[in-house]
C-alpha cells in the first residue's frame, strides 16, 4: 500500500484513494487462485502481461469477448450479496469465446462504484476469481473506479473482458454442418445473466418486500426467489474443451439475451435450420414461475430467456451418444433437443 498517496481535496470530493489500495490488498489472495503458467505480471501495474503457450498450434488465432452483468446487479444490491455476480461477468465472456472453440487465457474486470467499500469490492472480485478458476482463465488485471455523484453509494457496475486462443484449423465456424446433425442442450443453472429487466418487472412486488423475496418457495425446491434469481451463470468452458478433443463439433450457441430465437440461428449456416422439440426441453422451474406470474406467452419466453438451456451444441448424428457421454462425464447432464434440417428458417420450435 502506498502510504504517501493521500489527497485531502480528492477525499473531500468523495474519492478515497487509500480505499482503492486496501481493496487491491484484500483481493490479492483471490487473484492468486487464478494464476496459470502464462501469467507474467502482478496486479497493480499499468497492464496485465500474459505469455501464451503456442505449443502444438500451427496458426494461432486470438478470440476476445466482453460483457457485463446487466440489471441482475440490482438483485445483488437488494440482497446485499456480492460474491457471485463476478461469476456471471466471467461466464458472459468465456461462454462466448468457447463457441469459437477457443480456450480462454486471461480475464480483466472493470468495477465502477459510487463509493469504494474495500470489503465489498473484495467480494465482487472473489466471484470474478471463482469464474476464472472455473474457466481456466487467469485474472491479470482490472480497474476499480470510484465515481461519486455518478453512481449511488451502494451501487456499482461490473463488466469484463477475456481473450482466448484457438488454432485456425480448429475454429468452429459451422461450415461442415449438415442436415441430420443432432442438437444437444447443456442445462442452465437458471436465468443466468440475461432478461433481468423483464424479470424485475414481473417480480416488482417481491423485490420491494424482503420477506417475499427471501421466503422459501415450494415450486423452486425450497429455495427463495432471491436465491434462484441470483444463482450464477453456469460456465461451460471445461466440458466443451473436453468434448472438442473427441467429437467433431459443428456449431455452438451460447443462449443469452434473445433466447432460442436469436442465439441458436447465430451458429446455423444459410439453407439449414435447427428444428427444436419443445417437448424435449427441460424447462427450469424459474421460467415456469416467470411465465405464470408475468402472463408471458410461450413465444416471448423462448425469445427472451434460455428456458433451462444455457448452451446448444451441434454434432454429427453418429457421434451424438459419444458427445452425451463425454459431457455427462464432465458433470453436465446434456440431452438431445432437436436436429438440423434443410430450411430457409434458421430455427423452428415445434
Amino acid at each position: 500500500m502506498n502510504e504517501q498517496s493521500r489527497s485531502e481535496a480528492y477525499a473531500a470530493a468523495g474519492v478515497d484513494i487509500t480505499a482503492g489500495y486496501k481493496a487491491v490488498e484484500l483481493m490479492k489472495k483471490h487473484i492468486r487462485r487464478t494464476e496459470t503458467p502464462g501469467v507474467c505480471s502482478d496486479v497493480g501495474g499499468f497492464g496485465g502481461l500474459f505469455e501464451p503457450d503456442m505449443g502444438g498450434i500451427s496458426r494461432p488465432v486470438l478470440v476476445s469477448g466482453t460483457d457485463g452483468v446487466g440489471t441482475k446487479l440490482k438483485l445483488a444490491f437488494l440482497m446485499n450479496k456480492h460474491d457471485t455476480v463476478g461469476i456471471d461477468c466471467v461466464a458472459m465472456c468465456v461462454n462466448d469465446i468457447i463457441c469459437c472453440g477457443a480456450k480462454p487465457l486471461f480475464f480483466l474486470d472493470y468495477i465502477a462504484c459510487g463509493k469504494n467499500v474495500p470489503e465489498r469490492i473484495e467480494q465482487i472480485v472473489k466471484g470474478v476469481c471463482e469464474g476464472c478458476v472455473q474457466s481456466g482463465a487467469a485474472l491479470i488485471g482490472g480497474e476499480t473506479a470510484e465515481m461519486p455523484g455518478f453512481y449511488p453509494e451502494d451501487e456499482y457496475d461490473l463488466a469484463g473482458y477475456s481473450t482466448g486462443l484457438v488454432d485456425k484449423a480448429k475454429i468452429i465456424d459451422n461450415k461442415t454442418m449438415q442436415a441430420g446433425d443432432a442438437v444437444i442442450a447443456l442445462p442452465s443453472s437458471g436465468v443466468h445473466s440475461n432478461g433481468f429487466s423483464l424479470v424485475r418487472k414481473v417480480f416488482a412486488e417481491e423485490l420491494a418486500d424482503a420477506g417475499k423475496l427471501n421466503a422459501p418457495r415450494e415450486e423452486l425446491g425450497g429455495r427463495s426467489l432471491g436465491e434462484a434469481l441470483l444463482e450464477p451463470t453456469r460456465i461451460y468452458v471445461k466440458p466443451v474443451l473436453a468434448l472438442l478433443e473427441k467429437v467433431a463439433v459443428r456449431g455452438i450457441s451460447h443462449i443469452t439475451g434473445g433466447g432460442f430465437y436469436e442465439n441458436i440461428p447465430r451458429s446455423i449456416p444459410d439453407g439449414l435450420g435447427a428444428k427444436i422439440r419443445k417437448s424435449a426441453v427441460r424447462i427450469h422451474p424459474i421460467f415456469q414461475l416467470i411465465a405464470e406470474k408475468g402472463g408471458i406467452t410461450e413465444r416471448d419466453m423462448f425469445n427472451t430467456f434460455n428456458m433451462g438451456v444455457g448452451m446448444s451444441i451441434v454434432v454429427p448424428a453418429a457421434q451424438k451418444e459419444e458427445a452425451l457421454k463425454i459431457l455427462k462425464d464432465q458433470g453436465v447432464d446434456a440431452y438431445e433437443i432437436g436436429e438440423i434440417i434443410k430450411s430457409e428458417n434458421k430455427i423452428e420450435i415445434v
